[in-house]
C-alpha cells in the first residue's frame, strides 16, 4: 500500500484503528436497535456500497443514533491518541463519530478515490456536516491530499467551521505550510477564538508569524481595541527588537493578566534584552503569578 495511505483510516497502534474505536464508542452509546442498524451500515459500506447506500447511511445517522455528546472517558481519549497521535475527539458527538466511521469504512485502498468522494460530500454539506467532515481530517487516508480543503476551512469566518479545523486537530500542524499556518493563527485572533486549543502552537512559531502578530497588535491598539494576551505566545520565542518594545509596552500599560502573558512570552525569548525586561517585572499579584498559557485561555482572554 502506498505510504500516504498508511495514515488516517489505516493507522494501527496496539491493534486498534480509528474506525475500530469509533464503531465501539457509537455502539456502546446506542440502543440495541440503533447499534444493530449502525453495524449493518458499516458492513454494507465496507463491501460494495452504492453511492445511494452511502448517502442514505450518512443522512440517517443523526436520526437513528442521536446527537448526544460522546463524552469519552480518559481511557477512551488515550486510546484515540494511541491509534492516531494527536487525535482528540473529546468534544465529538455520537452522530459525528458515526458519520466519520461510515466515511472511513468506504476506503478501499485508493486515497484519491476516497478524496474525490469526500470532496463531493463537502460541496453539498450544510454547516453541521461541514463541522463533522472537517473534524475527521486527521483520520483520512492520503493526508496530504486534503490540504486544500483544510485550508478552505481555516479561512472560514464561521467560528464553528474554523474551530473544527484549527482546534484539537493535529492536521494543521502536520500538513500546513508556514504561510497557511500563520494565516490560520492570525484568523483565530481575528474571529476572536482561542489559540490554546491549536495543536503545535509553540512548535510552529516562526519569525514571520511573530511580525504578523505584532503588526496586528499595532492595528488593534491604533483602533483603541484590546489585544488578546494569547497573541504574545507566538511572539516571544522569536521576538526581535520591535517585538520586545511591544512587550515592554504591555508590561507598562496592560492589566495583570496581560502583563502575565508578556512575562510568559519574554520567558520564551532567548534574547538578553528579554531577561532585562523580566527583571523589571516584579509587581504581578499572587493571583496572576501562577497563570500559564492554558489558564490564561480558560480565563476567557
Amino acid at each position: 500500500m502506498p505510504k500516504d495511505c498508511q495514515r488516517g483510516a489505516n493507522m494501527i497502534k496496539n491493534g486498534k484503528t480509528p474506525l475500530d474505536l469509533l464503531r465501539t464508542w457509537v455502539v456502546e452509546r446506542a440502543s440495541d436497535g440503533a447499534a444493530a442498524w449502525f453495524d449493518e451500515q458499516l458492513l454494507k459500506l465496507k463491501s460494495a456500497p452504492t453511492e445511494k447506500d452511502f448517502h442514505l447511511a450518512l443522512g440517517y445517522a443523526p436520526r437513528r443514533l442521536g446527537k448526544a455528546d460522546l463524552a469519552l472517558a480518559l481511557d477512551e481519549l488515550r486510546a484515540a491518541d494511541a491509534a492516531r497521535p494527536g487525535w482528540d475527539p473529546g468534544d465529538w458527538s455520537v452522530d459525528q463519530a458515526a458519520r466519520i466511521a461510515m466515511i472511513l469504512a468506504t476506503f478501499k485502498g485508493d486515497a484519491r478515490v476516497f478524496r474525490d468522494r469526500l470532496e463531493t460530500l463537502f460541496r453539498t454539506a450544510d454547516v453541521g456536516e461541514l463541522i463533522t467532515f472537517y473534524r475527521g481530517l486527521p483520520l483520512y487516508p492520503g493526508q496530504e491530499l486534503h490540504t486544500s480543503r483544510a485550508r478552505e476551512g481555516a479561512r472560514s469566518g464561521m467560528r464553528p467551521i474554523f474551530e473544527a479545523v484549527a482546534h484539537r486537530n493535529p492536521y494543521p500542524q502536520e500538513q500546513f505550510d508556514e504561510n497557511a499556518w500563520n494565516h490560520m493563527v492570525l484568523k483565530a485572533l481575528f474571529i476572536e477564538t482561542q489559540l490554546h486549543p491549536i495543536q503545535g502552537l509553540d512548535r510552529r512559531a516562526n519569525p514571520r508569524l511573530m511580525r504578523m502578530l505584532c503588526e496586528y497588535a499595532h492595528e488593534r491598539w491604533s483602533a483603541g481595541r484590546p489585544v488578546s494576551p494569547e497573541l504574545w505566545r507566538c511572539v516571544g520565542p522569536h521576538a526581535d527588537e520591535g517585538a520586545l518594545a511591544d512587550l515592554s509596552r504591555v508590561l507598562e500599560t496592560g492589566g495583570p493578566r496581560e502583563r502575565r502573558a508578556a512575562v510568559l512570552a519574554l520567558e520564551a525569548c532567548p534574547a538578553p534584552a528579554a531577561k532585562r525586561l523580566l527583571a523589571r517585572e516584579l509587581h504581578l499579584g499572587d493571583a496572576e503569578r501562577h497563570l500559564d498559557w492554558a489558564s490564561l485561555a480558560q480565563s476567557g482572554l
